[in-house]
C-alpha cells in the first residue's frame, strides 16, 4: 500500500500534535511554517544578555486524561516541568523555555522552516500547494493556521467559509522587561482586571531558567484591542511604567524591553467541533480555536484530524 503524501501548514501546538501521532503511526506528514521557529504560542523570546521571556503561553494544564499524560511523558523526558507558581494548581512549563515543548514533540518531524503558503489549488490529483516560490504537490492537505487567515486562503466562497467566519479571537500585547539589580519579586504571578495588564508573571521563577529579573506582562483584551496596531516599542513604553507600579521599582532599574503582537491570542467564539473537513476527506483544518481557549484544544483538535487521516487511511 502506498502511503498519502501529506502536507500541515502551521507547527503551532495543533500542527505538531497532529504530526507526531501521524509519524507515530508510520506516516510521513510535512509541515510547514512561516516562522524560523516552531511551536507558535509556545514560544520562547532570547534577547541579549542572556535574558529569555515565554512571551506566548505561559504554561499548560490537563483537563483530560488524554493530555495529562502527554504532559507526564514531556515531564519524564526532561522536556517540561511543574511550576510552583503559587496558584496550588498543576502548571507544566517547557524547559528551558516554553519552546523547548514544541521541540519535544518536534523530535524527528519533517519540519520545514520560513516556509510559507501562498496559494492551495485543488487538482486531479490532489492538492498543489504554492510554497515561497515553489509549487509542491500532496494528497491531502492540513491547515493549522488562525481560522481567519485560513479564511483568506481558502476564500469567501469555500464551503468552509461559514463556519471559519463565526470563529472570533481576542488579540494580546505582551510586554517583556528586565530589571537590575534583581531583587526579590513581591509575587510570583498576579493577574488583574483593573487597568491595562491582565497577567503579570515573574519569568524567572519557573524552572529551569538561567536569568533573574526577568518579567512578562500581558495586557487585557480591551488594550489589546486599542493598541493592537501601535508599533511595539511604543506598546512597550507603555506598558512599562504600569509593570513598574505593580512590582515597586523605577523605570531606571529597566535593562531590557520588548513587546509583541499576538493578533489572534484568546479564542472567543469557538468553531464548537475538533475540526473541520471537506467531502473528499482530503483537506482539514483545525486548531484551538475549534475547541476552545486553551493549548489542550490545540492539541486536541490536532489529535483528532490525525486519528481521522488515520481512518480514512
Amino acid at each position: 500500500m502506498t502511503l498519502p503524501t501529506i502536507a500541515i501548514i502551521g507547527a503551532g501546538m495543533a500542527g505538531l500534535a497532529c504530526a507526531r501521532s501521524l509519524a507515530d503511526a508510520g506516516l510521513h506528514p510535512v509541515i510547514f511554517d512561516k516562522g524560523r521557529g516552531i511551536g507558535g504560542r509556545l514560544a520562547t523570546r532570547r534577547a541579549p544578555g542572556g535574558l529569555q521571556f515565554d512571551h506566548g503561553a505561559q504554561y499548560l494544564t490537563a483537563k483530560t486524561p488524554a493530555f495529562a499524560t502527554a504532559l507526564a511523558e514531556m515531564q519524564a523526558a526532561g522536556a517540561a516541568a511543574l511550576w510552583a507558581d503559587g496558584s496550588g494548581c498543576e502548571h507544566v512549563v517547557g524547559l528551558p523555555g516554553m519552546s523547548g515543548i514544541a521541540k519535544h514533540l518536534g523530535q524527528g518531524l519533517d519540519v520545514r522552516q520560513n516556509a510559507e503558503l501562498l496559494r492551495l489549488t485543488r487538482d486531479r490529483n490532489g492538492w498543489l500547494l504554492r510554497i515561497g516560490e515553489a509549487d509542491l504537490q500532496f494528497e491531502r492537505v492540513i491547515l493549522t493556521l488562525p481560522a481567519p487567515q485560513v479564511l483568506r486562503l481558502l476564500g469567501p466562497e469555500h464551503a468552509f467559509a461559514p463556519a471559519l467566519s463565526a470563529v472570533e479571537f481576542a488579540p494580546c500585547l505582551t510586554l517583556m522587561a528586565a530589571f537590575a539589580p534583581a531583587r526579590p519579586a513581591p509575587f510570583l504571578t498576579s493577574r488583574s482586571d483593573d487597568g491595562p495588564l491582565s497577567w503579570i508573571a515573574c519569568d524567572s521563577s519557573k524552572p529551569g531558567r538561567d536569568t533573574q529579573g526577568a518579567w512578562v506582562a500581558q495586557a487585557g483584551p480591551d488594550w489589546s484591542r486599542e493598541n493592537l496596531e501601535r508599533d511595539m516599542t511604543d506598546v512597550a513604553d507603555r506598558l512599562l511604567p504600569v509593570l513598574c507600579r505593580y512590582l515597586g521599582v523605577d523605570v531606571a532599574q529597566v535593562t531590557y524591553r520588548g513587546a509583541h503582537r499576538w493578533r489572534y491570542a484568546l479564542v472567543t467564539e469557538p468553531l464548537g467541533a475538533p475540526f473541520l473537513t471537506d467531502v473528499t476527506g482530503t483537506l482539514f483544518t483545525g486548531g484551538d480555536w475549534s475547541i476552545g481557549a486553551r493549548a489542550e484544544a490545540a492539541w486536541s483538535s490536532g489529535k483528532a484530524i490525525a486519528d481521522e487521516v488515520l481512518r480514512r487511511t
